[in-house]
Formats: C-alpha cells, structure tokens, sequence
C-alpha cells in the first residue's frame, strides 16, 4: 500500500482537473482489458479523481495475480503497468510418498498445484502445513525444504524436499485403574497402539505415534466405558514418556471406572400427534433394567429423530437427560423433542458429476422438488447413488433457504466405473479355476452396464457378454440383454457327461415397492448332451438290455417370471436384512423341452451386535426348486446337489448318484438350507471365520430321496478383487459311493 500511496503524492500536482483522454493496461495476461477497465470505476473524458485512482490499485491487487501495479499518468492518457506474480509450473515432492495419486493429494492439501499463483508467502505456509501432517502422522523433527527454480519471467518450477523426522514406536501401554475392562477391550477403539508382535500382518498394530489423534483418545476409552455402563469413568488425557534416542515411547492412561448402572425409567416426551409414543418405546434398543450403553442411547435419539423427521420435521432436535442415582446405580432416560416447522424441497442440484448425466443421479434420488422432507428418503437416496457402484463418494447436504424450504444439495465424486479383473481359486471338483471380466456399468455416463467374463476351469467354461439398463427412459423399468456359451462336464464312475449351451437372455422388470422388483426373463438356449462312457462300459449295459446314456441336441425356449426383494445393508457382507427371489420358469415357448420350474431362494441376516453386544452375524439360506413334466424334460435339466452353493462336504454335482452308467430319469425337485454364524478374525482387513451346517435333499418324484447334511468352517475375505473364501468341510450322513468334498476354495461368491 506504501508503494502506491507515495506514488500519489508525487503525481498529485498533475491529478487537479485533469481530464482523462486515454486509458491503457499494459502486462496482465491473466485478466482481459475488458475485464480490467469494468473492474474500475474510471471513464474517458471525466475528470480524474485520486480516490478513484487509488481504489482503482486496490481491486487491483484483491485478485493476488500482480507483484506490482506501476501508474504512468502524462497529459491525461493513463497506463497501468502490472508486473505479474509468476505460475507455478511443476510441483514435485521429493522423500514423501511414493504414488502419484498421494503425491496429488498433499499438492492439493498444501495448496500448492500446477497453474497457480506462486508468491513466497504460499510456499511458507504450505511447507507448514506438510510438517504439521508428518508430525500427526509421528514424524518428529522433520525438516522441509522448498528449491525455486525460474523457468522464465512468468513461470517458476517447485521441488519440495521433505526430510522425514524420526518416528516414535509405542512400546509400552499401561491403563491404571482399569479392572474391569482391559487391553483388549481399548485396542478396539484406540488409534494409538502398542506395537504387537507380528505388526506387519493384517489388522496388528505397528505401534506407530499418532500425534493429533492423542486428544481423542482418551474420549474413546471413556466413550467405551460409557458403553458398558460406567456412568462415573473418568478417563484423563494420556500421559507420553518418549526416550528421543531411541524413538520408543510409554503411553500411560489414568482411569477411575466407578460402577455399572442399569436402567430404571425411560421417558419420551413428543407431540403425540406427530409420532406414536408407544411405536417408538416398542422399537427403541435401550430397554428397562438392561445395563446402560450409550451407543444404543444415540441409536435410539437418532431413531425418535428420523419417525419425526420422516414426517416432514427437518429440522426436529432430540435431546436426552440422564437422571443417575448415585446411590443405586440407576439411571433414568429422559428424551425430549422439539419437531420444528415442517419443511419442503425446494430445488434439488447435483455437482461434481463430470461423466455422470444429470439424469442418471436424479432418478436415484427419491425427493423431488416442492416435495416434503423425509430423512428416510434421504439416506435410501444416498445408499442408492452408492449401489450403482459410478461413485467413489455422495453428499447430501440440506441447504435452508428459509423457513419452510431447503435445498438438497448432491455432491458426489465419481469412481472409475470401468474395470479389468482377474481372479483364480481352486476346488476339489473344478480344480484350478481361472475367473477374468472386463466391463463399464456407466458407459458414456448414462448408467448403462457392458459386460465381458469368462470363468474357465478343468471343469466348466462359462462366456458371457451383457447389457443391462438399470431405468429405461429414467423410468421404474429395467432391461438386460444377455448372449452366452457355458460348457460343463460333469464326471461319475461310469462315464462323463458334458453339457454345452449357447444362446440369449432378455429381460424387463420393474420396482414396484421399495426394495422390490417385479419382471420376467426370455432365455433361449441350444443345448448339446454327450456321453463318454469308459472304456466297454456302453456295451455292458446294452447287453444287460438296459438303456444308456444317448448324446442328443435340443432347444430350450422359457419365459420366467420373477419377483425379487433386498433390503440387506451391504452388497457383500450383509449384517441385517433379507434377500428373497421367486421365479417360475415356463419351457416352451417354441423349444424342445417342455417344463414348468417353480424356484425360490430366501437369505435372512441378523446382526447379534444389539442383542449380546458382539460382532456376530446369524445366516440362514433356504432354496428349493421344483420340475414339473409338461412334455418333456431332458437329461441336461435335472436339478444336482451338492458343492459350495448348495451343500457343502459333497463334490458338485454328487447327487444323484450313477454308479452303474444306466439312464434314469431326470431328478427333478430340490431342497437345501444353511445355517452359518460368522465371527471377526482381523475387522481391519475384512477377514471373518464362520461355522456352518448344510441340510439338503434331492429326488426324482420326492423331496426326500436322498438327504445328506455338512458341517465346517469357513475363512472368508473381502479382497480388493471380491469375496474369497476358504472352506474347510465335513460330510455327515454320509453313505458308500458318495463323492465327498474337505475342501473348497472360491472367489467372487457371497453367502
């Protein structure tokens, strides 16, 4: 400001009544004249004004693009001369990171990227900020460095050398006081963490000081008591002892635990007219005479929150009281609700969907403008942008814009939706198996899936490509377009049997609730049957004057109708809800085969996590299928038994049995239930173990021909190329002859 307020006193002499002919902007690249001469307030043929003037420099140097302003004023023609602050032209950060991606991020967080203005006082504080991240990350002493080079007179080039500090190990954790919680139970919400032994396997911890998270950890440890029913914990901030020379560290709590409390009285104070006060007493998760825990106390405000919410009632507050008797051990749970005004939508708007239609997002989206506010709707709006799989991340934010009025705001932030994977695994039956795809469930934006999988083992070879619209026209409508080649030998003792069968699918359906969708498939398939027999094998049974095994050719041509429900929370590990499809498919429409095949498939999760307080998910699966003779059924549409999918401690296709080679009717109806309870091993990493047992049937005219029952356990992962798992089986009931299976190993497949 000095500079150009002595440049006024030296020009001033000239400033009185002198009468602007001209005006000239000299050296700015970055705003057009244009731009320039609307900014000012200064015309041609006024007279000129030294307040003006020197407004005129200081919105000028507001947009940080000018070192320096320089004024030339000679017989009333005026020239601004600007000297521009150079532009970044590279950034590189050397000794921090490795990948790119990283890289590009602390560029971001520093606020130093590619093309911005480069001034010395952004260099400073970005060097701070990168020292304040590597001691929250443990990095003590860390030394930055920032190398300018000049490229040119408008650009500069940025090396940042980062010397990491020394990073303090944990080696020791005292907790003094606790006794009735221990290590075990803090490990689970502590970000600060002894070193374990092994700290280079999943989900153990490596020890390493995280400085900013010291303040929170002490809120965790309390908040846990809280949980468990301390309601008088007092958990101090920990105390650090770091030995610098060899960067180990002691961390030390100091806890007071006090008593549990149980529950007396809970009291929900609401307009009755807006919510049944006794609907929300029935689903509430805290409940009489049940020890305290102040995670359920905030499930249940979040939920009397949401039943007033759903109402309309954006902006409806819920408080909680706690009443403790100090000398009992009770306490009394007090919630009080205020709803507010009810509030409508306003206007909907959608950002950072650079590929994405508009469209696309918005039919997701289950609130429209001029619509009442329903928080339920806003969080199923949420769940659905991100069941799409086009987005890395989704916001929505509630704007107010008055009273009774809001805008949702969408932000989302798009994930790559293309993907070439590659998997493998081994069975005992399809031995080493070999699972590629290549798709996009977002071409061009418009929320079309195209996709390309082969799954190739000794066994089986399966090819498909596929089309899918998941809203034809933005509507409820939906639409697949499915051409196939799936080629399968199945072995017995006498002989092999190989199925191959090319053809299409077509399908349409409809959400017609929440959750539910109505719709029916066309499928038309050329089927080859053929039959190997061992050697002499054929001849034997012909000269017995029994039937064998013909190859033969036919056509299936079906329609199946369908129903599907899912409400489950997760795509791949599901801890509550239920996933449920009913079809019956009818063969021929045109076609050989001539069948009717009623088929349903029900899958029930439960979380014990309310109930007994532990990470314990209940499973139960139950699935039948049903061939009912119209005109023909052919050898290649019997129902099979056995294998991961249906029972577990058998090989795939075990059931029915053929020992001695002779044709028999197809088996044409099917039970099989699992039961199974998966338990966390590493929660970090997603790994999990269960215990399961199968119970299944198979028959030729009754359910309960052949019956047979497994039992195991499981290891299962949430890999970054899908599910795997690892199953380790024992077969019950089982018979002579029976193909038996201990282990089996899978990718790609879900409960």
């Amino acid at each position: 400001m000095k500079k150009f307020i002595i440049l006024f006193i030296f020009i001033t002499s000239s400033l009185n009544a002198t009468v602007i002919k001209s005006i000239e902007y000299v050296g700015s690249s970055r705003i057009s004249d244009q731009s320039l001469s609307e900014i000012i307030d200064i015309k041609v043929d006024e007279v000129l004004d030294e307040n003006k003037l020197n407004d005129a420099l200081k919105k000028f140097y507001s947009f940080y693009y000018f070192e320096d302003i320089y004024i030339e004023l000679i017989d009333g023609n005026i020239k601004f001369i600007f000297k521009e602050k150079p532009s970044i032209a590279k950034v590189d950060i050397k000794g921090y990171k490795t990948r790119a991606e990283e890289k590009d991020a602390i560029k971001k967080i520093i606020k130093l990227n590619k093309g911005s203005m480069y001034s010395p006082k952004k260099v400073k504080e970005a060097k701070k900020i990168l020292l304040e991240i590597l001691e929250q990350e443990g990095y003590i002493n860390s030394v930055v460095e920032v190398d300018i080079e000049k490229l040119n007179d408008n650009s500069i080039s940025i090396v940042i050398n980062v010397n990491k500090g020394d990073e303090i190990i944990i080696k020791e954790q005292n907790f003094y006081g606790a006794k009735k919680l221990n290590v075990e139970h803090f490990n689970t919400v502590l970000a600060n963490r002894e070193q374990q032994w092994f700290s280079w396997w999943f989900g153990r911890s490596n020890g390493e000081l995280k400085i900013d998270q010291l303040k929170y950890d002490s809120r965790r440890v309390n908040d846990l008591y809280y949980e468990k029913g301390f309601l008088d914990a007092i958990v101090k901030e920990p105390y650090m002892s770091i030995d610098f020379a060899s960067n180990q560290a002691k961390m030390s709590f100091f806890i007071s635990e006090g008593e549990t409390y149980t529950v007396n009285d809970i009291k929900i104070f609401a307009d009755a007219s807006i919510v049944d006060i006794d609907k929300l007493h029935a689903n509430l998760k805290i409940e009489k005479n049940d020890i305290f825990n102040i995670a359920k106390l905030r499930k249940d405000q979040e939920y009397i929150k949401t039943q007033i919410a759903n109402k309309g009632y954006a902006y409806a507050e819920v408080m909680f009281d706690l009443k403790k008797d100090e000398q009992t051990h009770k306490v009394d749970v007090i919630f009080n609700a205020i709803p507010g005004k009810k509030v409508y939508i306003n206007d909907v708007k959608i950002s950072g969907n650079s590929r994405t239609l508009d469209r696309v997002i918005r039919r997701n989206v289950l609130l429209a403008p001029k619509e009442l506010y329903n928080l339920t709707d806003i969080n199923d709006s949420k769940n659905r942008l991100k069941r799409t799989g086009f987005f890395e991340n989704v916001i929505l934010e509630e704007k107010r814009v008055s009273e009774d009025k809001m805008d949702l705001l969408v932000k989302v932030t798009e994930a790559p939706t293309g993907s070439l994977m590659l998997g493998g695994g081994y069975g005992s039956y399809d031995k080493f198996m070999i699972n590629g795809s290549i798709s996009d469930s977002n071409i061009f934006g418009s929320g079309l899936r195209l996709a390309l999988s082969a799954d190739i083992s000794k066994r089986s070879n399966v090819y498909e490509l596929s089309l899918s619209n998941p809203a034809i026209n933005d509507s409820d409508y939906n639409g697949s377009l499915t051409a196939f080649r799936r080629d399968y030998e199945i072995r017995k003792s006498m002989y092999d049997e190989e199925l191959k069968s090319k053809g299409f699918s077509l399908g349409i359906g409809k959400e017609i609730f929440r959750n539910t969708y109505l719709g029916a498939t066309f499928s038309l398939d050329f089927i080859e049957e053929t039959y190997k027999y061992n050697s002499g094998e054929k001849e034997k049974i012909i000269a017995s004057r029994k039937l064998p095994y013909e190859d033969q050719d036919y056509t299936n041509s079906s329609i199946t109708p369908y129903i599907n429900f899912d409400n489950t929370n997760d795509y791949y590990f599901p801890t509550s809800g239920v996933r449920a499809n009913f079809s019956v498919e009818y063969a021929g429409v045109g076609g050989d085969s001539k069948y009717i095949k009623p088929s349903t498939n029900i899958r029930y999760f439960y979380s014990l996590e309310d109930l007994l307080d532990l990470d314990w998910v209940f499973r139960l699966k139950t699935q039948a299928r049903v061939i009912i003779d119209n005109g023909q059924i052919n050898q290649g549409d019997s129902l099979y038994l056995g294998g991961p999918r249906t029972l577990r401690g058998y090989k795939s296709y075990a059931f029915p049995r053929n020992e001695d080679g002779v044709r028999q009717n197809p088996y044409k109806k099917m039970w099989s239930n699992s039961a199974e309870i998966s338990f966390p091993l590493i929660p970090s990493a997603k790994m999990r173990w269960g215990a399961f047992i199968d119970y299944a049937m198979i028959g030729q005219n009754n359910f309960d021909d052949i019956t047979r029952a497994g039992t195991g356990i499981l290891l299962e992962w949430i890999s970054p190329m899908g599910p795997l798992q690892l199953i380790f089986a024992k077969p019950l009931m089982k018979e002579d002859g029976d193909e038996t299976s201990s282990f089996e190993f899978s990718i790609g497949a879900t409960f």
